[in-house]
């Protein structure tokens, strides 16, 4: 019977640097570097091992869900290439204006019936300024705040001015939701109707007005994987709360409708990677996993998640709440989890800065 060959470097490299996490440290840029390119099923394999270390040391058993409500759909003015909802492409994404009170309060009450931590109001549009529609997105935020059943999170686009997160954190808004997409190299690829420089202003009004940042990307639009080390880095250096990583599925109408979709081993192993990265965090796996994990979903736990969006996105759905909630119950996990996030360590920029 022939051996099997066994890289005791490898082996090693990765049980420092899991070690090295483990004890409070952080790894450095050419070891994130490193991680991203591992091949072979039985290297993965160890990383996500690790990576599941690293999520029960700093985050335990206990999985934070949350949903989001698409409060105003469709004819939004940017193109970005992934979006059904971009008034540039022809899709059979649902229009409509903001919602009133009666939807959002329906999402609510059935987030808060599935175990949901937070509810996020999410809008189709390029950013939010002062003005009636702001007075609007505030009563929305106040309703879910004062109805006491989830905690009120949103998802509004650009902010370009300090006093608008202002007004929504008086409004009761804890937690904003901006992802800054991809990598500042990537981005230009599949957006161009607004910068990063952009997206990192908009996250630094809210930081500044006490406002909890969720804030990720989407992975598999063609980028490479140092791409997707150089988003995790960046995430790192802004100091987000929560990282929602998205997995494209590509829709019909928009300029990534024939993009081949990533392997799920390589999936499995950029969210391993972001935990290497971002121990403290709560990395979150949003759009795109039923389509592109299909079969393997229950492995984004192993792979180091500590979040999950459950209901439907914004023009896709997903597999049901019910069989969410008995996946992470089947691995001895816990969803009914109401502890503030907002309490979490994470690194400060400072540090990052330090660590090059």
């Amino acid at each position: 019977m022939p051996s099997v060959a066994f890289d005791t470097t490898l082996h090693d490299r990765l049980g420092e640097l899991g070690q090295r996490v483990l004890g409070g440290g952080s790894i450095d840029r050419d070891d994130a570097r490193w991680l991203f390119e591992l091949e072979g099923t039985a290297d993965i394999f160890e990383l996500i091992a690790w990576a599941n270390r690293i999520r029960e040391h700093f985050k335990g058993n206990k999985i934070h869900l949350c949903s989001i409500v698409n409060a105003k759909a469709g004819s939004c003015s940017e193109n970005c290439k992934f979006c059904a909802q971009s008034s540039f492409y022809q899709t059979e994404s649902p229009k409509y204006g903001f919602v009133d009170p009666e939807p959002v309060e329906a999402a609510a009450q059935e987030a808060n019936q599935n175990n949901v931590t937070a509810l996020g109001i999410v809008a189709a549009w390029k950013g939010l300024d002062e003005g009636p529609m702001l007075d609007e997105v505030c009563d929305r935020i106040r309703e879910i705040k004062d109805g006491g059943k989830v905690r009120p999170d949103a998802s509004l686009g650009l902010i370009k001015k300090q006093e608008v997160a202002n007004r929504l954190k008086d409004a009761g808004l804890e937690c904003y939701g901006h992802n800054l997409e991809s990598s500042r190299r990537f981005f230009p690829e599949h957006c161009t109707t607004h910068s990063y420089e952009e997206r990192l202003d908009t996250i630094g009004y809210l930081k500044q007005a006490g406002i909890k940042i969720c804030s990720g990307g989407i992975i598999g639009m063609g980028e490479t994987r140092q791409d997707r080390c150089d988003l995790a880095w960046e995430l790192r250096a802004i100091g987000a709360n929560v990282v929602p990583i998205n997995i494209l599925n590509p829709i019909p109408g928009t300029p990534f409708e024939k993009i081949e979709k990533l392997p799920p081993m390589e999936i499995l192993k950029t969210i391993a990677c972001f935990r290497f990265i971002l121990p403290r965090q709560e990395i979150m796996i949003a759009g795109g996993r039923t389509v592109n994990l299909r079969d393997l979903q229950s492995m984004i736990f192993a792979a180091g998640a500590s979040a999950l969006m459950v209901g439907n996105y914004l023009t896709t759905l997903n597999q049901s709440v019910e069989k969410d909630l008995q996946m992470i119950k089947d691995l001895g996990l816990d969803p009914d989890w109401d502890a503030d996030f907002a309490d979490q360590d994470v690194m400060n920029p400072a540090e990052v800065a330090l660590q090059g």
